[in-house]
């Protein structure tokens, strides 16, 4: 199950997928988190983008 790290919410599609630039820990972002630029913080490292 993937959840979106700035909703929480389940995603089984259109997101992304990318690695935090700091630890490299695998980042979820669904499309409405992208589209209006929420704020995500990832889990590992405490890293905050927007």
């Amino acid at each position: 199950m993937l959840k979106c790290v700035s909703c929480k919410r389940e995603v089984t599609d259109n997101y992304i997928k990318f690695k935090c630039p700091n630890c490299g820990r695998e980042i979820i972002r669904c499309h409405n988190c992208r589209e209006i630029a929420a704020r995500y913080t990832c889990p590992e490292c405490g890293l905050e983008g927007p």
